[in-house]
């Protein structure tokens, strides 16, 4: 689904990022740590051409994203909060999000029932701005928009932060629902240990750019993990 050859990137004349090669197999449950500036959120950016590589080049479903658009049709991302639209309430955001994936304002209405839980009462019907509303609500709407319309590839970067506790745990169950039901190949990027082992069945860790490990998950990669990040 992903594939990656000898990607750089250089800010003012340091490196942020290197990575000679890496695939990412449709319907993979991806996941990818590391501290911070360890180069996470860039290699997002350049995967959703939102920075240009100093070298290399980025392949989604064998589409070169540097030359050309066709990949939007099939990817979604929530990266921050930059991607919402601030003067539209939710439902207007939700309606424009579908109309760009082929779905009319009721099919969004229906697809919506599925995370009345999530949104735990405080997202839709409340006649307000997504600018006024919480960090953790406002990450709610981004996070769901990114299911609308059946992507075949979903690009989450710290999905969990803002997030109450219960909001985690559920949203973690919404992820755990999108792996069932389809091959969508899910890219997540996290600080919590914890939950990205739990959801992810293939995990890489990041270090000033470098990848340091890459491990499918088992019973001991939080262990191990945990291990590299005390030293």
């Amino acid at each position: 689904m992903i594939s990656i050859e000898n990607l750089t990137k250089t800010y003012e004349k340091k490196e942020v990022l290197n990575i000679d090669q890496l695939s990412i197999k449709k319907g993979e449950r991806f996941g990818l740590v590391g501290n911070n500036g360890a180069g996470k959120t860039t290699l997002f950016n350049l995967i959703l051409d939102l920075v240009k590589p100093n070298t290399g080049q980025v392949l989604n479903n064998n589409v070169h994203v540097h030359q050309s658009e066709d990949w939007k049709k099939h990817t979604a991302a929530f990266i921050d909060e930059g991607f919402l639209i601030g003067y539209l309430t939710p439902e207007e955001y939700f309606y424009f999000v579908g109309e760009l994936r082929g779905l009319n304002e009721s099919q969004v209405d229906s697809w919506l029932e599925e995370f009345e839980v999530f949104f735990n009462g405080e997202v839709l019907g409340q006649k307000k701005y997504i600018r006024n509303f919480s960090k953790g609500n406002q990450k709610k709407v981004g996070l769901v928009s990114t299911f609308l319309g059946n992507p075949q590839c979903v690009i989450l970067d710290e999905p969990f932060a803002n997030l109450d506790p219960t909001s985690q745990i559920r949203f973690k169950e919404i992820v755990k629902k999108q792996i069932e039901n389809r091959t969508t190949t899910f890219l997540i990027s996290s600080h919590d240990l914890n939950h990205v082992t739990e959801v992810c069945e293939r995990i890489v860790l990041l270090e000033k750019g470098l990848i340091i490990k890459d491990l499918k998950t088992d019973s001991d990669t939080f262990s191990q993990l945990e291990s590299y990040f005390k030293v």
